[in-house]
């Protein structure tokens, strides 16, 4: 009986399995056009199922990281199972970061599942539990980025191809914002365990504030500025241009209509 409960709390879920199903037909859409005059909407699905799965897989190397440093209770409350309704922040995990890729197309770090850190022994152990996330976004964006640096974009539709690029960048902005060292975020957690236990003490009241201060930053000209330029380097490294994101953005919002491309797409801007 007891092997029995372990292979369900390590089974994925049916609620991500929908979401990868969901993906993929999205997808195969977009590639083939067979909503015609509906691609956007198309685009859309692929992307949201897309961003969603990869939360899912964030959270997940959350806690499978956890469960193999000595927390044994991320098992029982489901967080191996790639349930995102099993998370302790459903709202900041997975509705929020929505809400804000629907808002402004920046892939907005989520919390979390709750991790047992008394627990676990070692404060390497600690931020690597913390990095785990962040460096699975960073893993999702070199996978959906790949035919772009492998330069396998021959014969791809320009749909399916802008709404990789778009769902790269998110994962870009994803990763770079949850490594920022703010009490709330990834990048703290990493730090965290090496800080003076005075130094904990005094920031720990300000980690509920750290992701709204960070997104705040993000409102102020010059920051943003110098974020996205952060970030479209990355993505130039990764063989994905300004021309391609932003009609990435363009067929995400089908709410505005279906984009007319001028004939001069696929130039790396």
């Amino acid at each position: 009986m007891t092997t029995a409960i372990r292979r369900a709390d390590r089974r994925p879920s049916p609620v991500f399995i929908a979401l990868v199903a969901v993906m993929a037909v999205s997808g195969w859409a977009v590639w083939t056009g067979r909503l015609s005059g509906n691609t956007g909407l198309a685009v859309f699905l692929f992307v949201v199922s897309g961003w969603i799965v990869s939360l899912c897989l964030h959270e997940y190397a959350h806690a499978r990281t956890a469960l193999h440093s000595g927390d044994l209770s991320v098992a029982e409350r489901g967080y191996l199972t790639l349930n995102p309704l099993k998370y302790t922040h459903a709202l900041l995990s997975i509705v929020l970061p929505v809400i804000f890729v629907i808002m402004g197309g920046i892939g907005l770090p989520g919390g979390a599942v709750y991790i047992d850190r008394g627990r676990i022994q070692g404060r390497l152990r600690h931020s690597l539990i913390s990095a785990a996330g962040p460096l699975t976004s960073i893993l999702f964006a070199l996978v959906v980025s790949a035919p772009f640096w492998l330069h396998r974009m021959d014969g791809v539709p320009e749909p399916f191809r802008y709404a990789l690029a778009y769902l790269a960048l998110l994962q870009v902005t994803a990763a770079i914002l949850n490594f920022v060292p703010v009490p709330g975020l990834d990048g703290y957690g990493v730090i965290e365990p090496w800080l003076s236990p005075g130094f904990r003490r005094q920031v720990e009241p300000f980690a509920p504030f750290g992701l709204l201060a960070v997104f705040g930053l993000l409102w102020v000209p010059e920051v943003n500025a110098v974020f996205f330029d952060a970030v479209n380097t990355l993505l130039r490294g990764l063989g994905i241009g300004r021309w391609d994101t932003y009609w990435g953005q363009e067929f995400f919002r089908f709410w505005r209509g279906e984009p007319q491309i001028p004939p001069v797409s696929g130039v790396g801007i």
